[in-house]
Parts: structure tokens; sequence; C-alpha cells
């Protein structure tokens, strides 16, 4: 079985960056980057970006670009650097001794260290219209999408501190927000519930649950919402719903191997890359429940690539 200097588990901004910054260190980088799995028929190489359309946040791109010509650009920069790429899931690691085994669906390698890169997923409704209206109206992420709602009227599902930051978000740049909470009391911090609450843009729709996303040709014009005390039906006009109800993260490869935080991602050393395994390094999505921007990801990935490289001259690997 050929060894490798890194296999990097995983795309998207974080996987893709590790390899640029690996192949150009000479490290001979090969990706596992994934795909619809038995857990996740939505996952798709390139990560959650995939699954968005504009992207006006990412530097570099001044008039914007869509998610998947963002994760090619990624991928062909990787590639340019010889960067070996294999589109499908890791379905076996082997971090009990070194040097490591990965396995994939039809590949698999000896590794002198591994760089973990397998993002998370958003939670969803799952309900009549979601996926009809995915990008048309329908997000995970306020601070990606919320621009494109100036001015319109928006709802936020649930009730923890996620959702009252989004909230609170959306209602600096929409006319109003909406929250949809199945609950008669918020889950989230004191100090998030009082600044919600208080938030004039912001009302609330207590024990109640969406039972469709509803619009036409040109995207969402509201959702079905169900009152769990009354069994009232009633439909609230929106242009936008933002789900907000929590990301998995992606580790079940990792459990009962490698360190988790309390919520479930990967534990990192604070400021490094690095995991509870010597030569195992995390980035993006997987290990960062606070800030899940392409950018940090990226940046995490360009620590997770140093740090290998670096790991690696320390033990005399060449």
């Amino acid at each position: 079985m050929e060894t490798k200097k890194v296999v990097i588990v995983g795309s998207g901004p974080a996987g893709y960056t590790a390899a640029i910054y690996a192949a150009r260190a000479n490290l001979e980088p090969v990706v596992f980057a994934g795909g619809p799995s038995e857990s996740d028929a939505r996952r798709v190489p390139g990560g959650q970006l995939m699954i968005t359309t504009e992207v006006e946040n990412y530097p570099g791109f001044p008039t914007g670009v869509t998610g998947p010509e963002l994760m090619e650009h990624f991928q062909k920069q990787a590639e340019r650097f010889n960067t070996v790429i294999h589109m499908e899931n890791v379905v076996q690691l082997d971090l009990s001794k070194r040097p490591f085994h990965v396995k994939g669906e039809t590949k698999e390698y000896l590794a002198q260290t591994v760089i973990i890169a397998t993002g998370a997923s958003a939670k969803w409704l799952n309900v009549k219209g979601e996926n009809e209206f995915m990008n048309r109206g329908v997000s995970a992420c306020a601070t990606c999408d919320g621009f494109f709602f100036k001015n319109t009227d928006v709802i936020v599902v649930g009730g923890g501190d996620t959702a009252m930051e989004e909230a609170n978000y959306l209602s600096k740049m929409c006319k109003s927000v909406t929250v949809i909470h199945r609950r008669d009391t918020l889950r989230a911090s004191k100090i998030m519930q009082e600044r919600s609450l208080k938030n004039p843009k912001i009302k609330f729709l207590w024990d109640s649950a969406i039972e469709e996303v509803v619009g036409d040709t040109k995207g969402v014009t509201g959702a079905r919402v169900k009152n769990f005390k009354t069994g009232e039906v009633t439909t609230v006009a929106a242009q936008g719903v933002f789900v907000a109800i929590g990301h998995v993260p992606t580790t079940e490869l990792f459990k009962d191997v490698l360190k988790l935080q309390a919520n479930g991602y990967l534990w990192v050393e604070p400021g490094t890359s690095k995991t509870s395994i010597e030569g195992v390094f995390a980035s993006g999505d997987v290990s960062d429940s606070t800030y899940r921007q392409a950018i940090t990801a990226a940046g995490t990935g360009c620590m997770a690539a140093i740090e290998a490289e670096r790991w690696m001259t320390e033990h005399g690997i060449s």
C-alpha cells in the first residue's frame, strides 16, 4: 500500500486550501473529497458552498461568485500543484498506529499525517417545499445570504443562540423578522433573549412549527405554520426562511478515536489545528462551531497544512 505524507479527508475551503499549501510544500497530498452518504444524501464534494448560490463576502470576487464556481477555483488550484483528488468518501480510518491507514470507497493509503476537513451539515426541517426552495429563499446562513433579503419580510426558525443571532443580524437589513419556535420560551442565553425580545423588528410565534414552505417561480412567498396548542394553521408571508436549528459536524469516523468538544465538534488545541492525536490535524467547520464561514475554514486549512509540514520536519519525516 502506498504511503503518503499527507492525506486530507474532506474538501471544501478547508480541505482544498490545506491541499494547496501542502502541495506547494512538496508534500504531494491526496484528497478524499467526499460525496453523498447513507447518513447525508445532500453531501457533495466541495462542502456546503456547493448548495450556495451567490457568495458575495469572499475576498477577491468584487462582483460575487457562486458557491460551485468558487469551489471549482479551489479544486483547480489544488490540482495545478499536482494534488491527487478522489471524489469519494473515506469509509475507514485507523489512527491507532503510524503510518495511519485511510481507506476510501475504492482507494486506500497509508499516511504520515492526516488533515480532517469533513465539515458540518445544517439541520433541516424536512418539510414540504424546503428542498424545492433551497437557495431560492430557504437558507441556513444569515451572514451568507441575508444581504439578498434587504427590505423584505423573513422568517427565522429556532430558539437557541444561533437563531437569535440570525434574527438580530437580519433585523438590521430586513423589513421584519418573524421567529418561529416550537416552545413558549427561548433556549438562548439570557442576554440574547433580552436583545431579541426588545428588538422592535422581531416578532415571535410561540408553540409553532412550519408545515410547508410555499412560493412561486420567483422563490419563497411564505410558510404554512401550525400552532401546537390551538391546532390552527396560518400562512406567514415572507420572502426568506432561515433555518437556525443547529449544525451537525461530520465526525462519524472519529467518535471514540479523537477528542470531541462538548457540542460534538472535533477538539483542537487552542490557536492550532492539532487534534488529540499527534500528526492528525483538523480544519474548517468540523472543529469550528462559532464562525462557520468559507474564509475562516480556508484559514484553518492553511494552518493545518503548515502544522503538518512542521510536524513531519520535527519527526525527521521527509
